[in-house]
């Protein structure tokens, strides 16, 4: 495992803040385990790997795969029969069991050696007890006393457990639990419904599943009190990502015309971008809007493009520029875009600025790279743009909706995001559907979603803005979804790894009949000959609506 970490000004005055001797020795282990890794996989491990942003750019060791247990309406069997858009998606549970008198509903009944790394859900009256039970052991490791992780007890900061945008105290609304729950051999996690009105529950549970031998160790309640300064540390980093790295830096700094480029050679030899810095001139609104669409950011490794996308999009923005604030990405509110992933290379990369507007762009790119150990297991970083005007949206399976192809992926890489960017030209809701993955050539999805908002980590659209680590909804215009929408997802310790193939779409249901223009951005990892149809059918930024 490659390490590529750095303590700034903020890490810092968090270490002082904290006045602990304890927490220094917790962040020098954190370095260790960053730099040399780790044999066994527990809840330490995973805390540290999701603060460690070089973690995505190696194929992961140990491997897992990656799924997800969700409440998807049942009668989804397969695209070729009757009920593959069937939209019941709430209160779909695997079985009902009779313990102690008592109905448990299970939500998730999967072997190990594995790990819960995201845990999504949302209803409207919460009451009843949710129980997670490890290694096949008849009492819960956690009991949650409603159907609402926010009441769950556990003393965990703002990044890990998070209220959705809708959140009401007593009423309707949701919560997303990001704290990794590992186990070395089972994992069943039930609900006991203590509502007798039918009350809907929707739910996402992803999950990691290790290959069988690799060691694993069962989460512990008292492993929360154990491990309090480094958990603390996690949820402070994801909330205040590093930003100010003093390294070598290339610059680009002028006005790009109307059909032309400019690009800029990084330097040579094992590198790695860790920053890359963006600032487009404002000039109106309008204007601005368009430019930040129709200016392309083109990126080469080694001789083979993998980043072709609009910048607003690659920075999570969609369409203008919105303040986002997130792990790996920001937008800030004067317009500077910065990312933060690890872009390993081995020789040579070229970043190139394409305007394909008709105005003038006076911009400002700033590429801040680092030395980097590039062996067997480091991937090449993509960013896959596409985009469909005037997509059909269905109220209905009888009004014959389509799977809408984000990306489709054949190699071996390791999915880590996306950018949703919307059009809607309805005054209705347009995201009904559920996003669906496959892996590698399977039959049925590996994921099968509730929900365009859940995907995104919310609940009860239309949507609100909202800012998380991991999800975020930095422009919605009209409270009825009319008009832009722009969603966007990373993935963490949920990254989907995929050895031969990799396939994300999204239903296109919605409220009513009608039409939105999508455009969607798919962020991943891969080895040199992975090849994606998104980037292979470059779709072309048109003239917006207005």
């Amino acid at each position: 495992m490659n390490c590529l970490y750095y303590v700034n000004s903020s890490s810092i005055k968090f270490i002082r803040n904290m006045k602990s001797k304890v927490l220094c020795l917790g962040l020098f282990i954190i370095f260790s385990l960053t730099c040399f890794g780790q044999k066994q996989v527990n809840l330490k491990t995973l805390c540290l790997e999701m603060i460690n942003n070089a973690s995505v750019a190696e194929w992961p060791s140990p491997y897992y795969t990656e799924m997800q247990a969700s409440s998807y309406d049942r009668k989804s069997i397969s695209p070729e029969l009757p009920g593959w858009f069937a939209n019941d998606d709430r209160s779909q549970y695997i079985r009902t069991e009779d313990v102690n008198d008592r109905l448990e509903h299970v939500m998730m009944d999967v072997d190990g050696p594995g790990a819960v790394v995201r845990f999504w859900l949302t209803t409207f009256r919460r009451n009843g007890i949710l129980r997670i039970y490890l290694d096949g052991k008849p009492d819960p490791a956690l009991i949650i006393p409603a159907y609402d992780l926010m009441q769950s007890g556990l003393k965990l900061g703002k990044a890990l457990l998070e209220p959705h945008s809708s959140y009401e105290a007593k009423e309707k609304g949701g919560s997303t639990l990001y704290l990794p729950i590992p186990y070395a051999n089972h994992c069943k996690i039930t609900f006991e419904d203590k509502d007798p009105d039918n009350q809907p529950r929707y739910y996402q549970i992803n999950y990691r599943t290790y290959k069988k031998g690799t060691s694993v160790k069962t989460f512990k309640t008292s492993d929360l009190k154990a491990l309090k300064n480094t958990i603390s540390f996690v949820n402070y980093k994801l909330l205040h990502p590093d930003s100010i790295v003093k390294d070598a830096q290339t610059v680009i700094n002028k006005t790009i015309l109307p059909n032309t480029e400019s690009a800029m050679s990084l330097p040579t030899g094992n590198s790695a971008i860790r920053y890359l810095i963006i600032k487009l001139q404002k000039y109106t609104n309008e204007n601005y809007e368009q430019a930040l669409r129709s200016t392309i950011l083109k990126i080469e490794f080694d001789g083979k493009q993998t980043v072709w996308c609009p910048l607003g999009d690659f920075f999570g923005s969609g369409v203008g520029s919105h303040p986002l604030k997130s792990w790996y990405r920001s937008v800030g509110k004067d317009g500077t875009l910065t990312c933060n992933w690890v872009i390993p290379y081995r020789n040579f990369a070229k970043i190139t600025i394409i305007n394909k507007g008709i105005a003038n762009v006076i911009i400002a790119v700033k590429a801040i790279t680092a030395k980097y150990r590039w062996d067997k297991n480091t991937m090449y970083f993509h960013a896959d743009w596409r985009s469909e005007n005037n997509v059909a949206i269905k109220q209905s399976e009888a009004d014959r909706p389509t799977d809408w192809n984000f990306n489709s992926i054949v190699g071996k890489g390791v999915f880590i995001g996306d950018t949703f960017a919307v059009y809607n030209h309805m005054h209705k809701w347009y995201g009904e559907g559920d996003q669906k993955i496959w892996v590698d050539n399977a039959s049925f999805p590996d994921e099968y979603g509730t929900g365009t908002e859940d995907y995104y980590n919310t609940s009860w659209a239309p949507v609100v803005l909202y800012q998380t680590p991991f999800a975020n909804a930095p422009r919605a215009d009209n409270p009825d979804s009319y008009g832009y929408n722009t969603f966007t997802r990373t993935r963490n310790l949920d990254a989907v790894p995929f050895k031969k193939s990799f396939r994300y779409s999204l239903e296109t249901l919605g409220w009513e009949n009608g039409f939105a223009d999508f455009a969607a951005t798919t962020y991943w990892y891969g080895f040199q000959n992975a090849k994606s149809y998104a980037a292979t059918e470059q779709s072309i930024p048109s003239v917006l609506p207005r």
